[in-house]
């Protein structure tokens, strides 16, 4: 039997152009960062708050990089909202 499909990982327009915006090697480990966290979504974040919804969204510091994310079990997708450099 194979592997199961991973989860799927999409990032907002605000992420996006964050990431656009750094040097080659930043987006480089960026996106590095961004794989990591769509491989292993159950990883446990270093904070948890809640969107207007009441949904978990999971904050996740990775170097200098801070991650802020929600993820859909149902539909195997981690969606990054937010990418800061701190």
């Amino acid at each position: 039997m194979g592997e199961l499909p991973g989860y799927i990982c999409y990032l907002s327009a605000e992420s996006v152009s964050f990431v656009v915006g750094l040097p080659k090697q930043k987006q480089r480990k960026v996106i590095d960062w961004v794989e990591r966290i769509s491989a292993s979504p159950e990883r446990i974040s270093d904070y948890q708050t809640t969107d207007a919804i009441g949904r978990p969204i999971e904050n996740l510091l990775l170097e200098e990089f801070l991650f802020t994310y929600w993820i859909d079990h149902a539909a195997k997708e981690v969606q990054i909202t937010e990418i800061l450099k701190v």
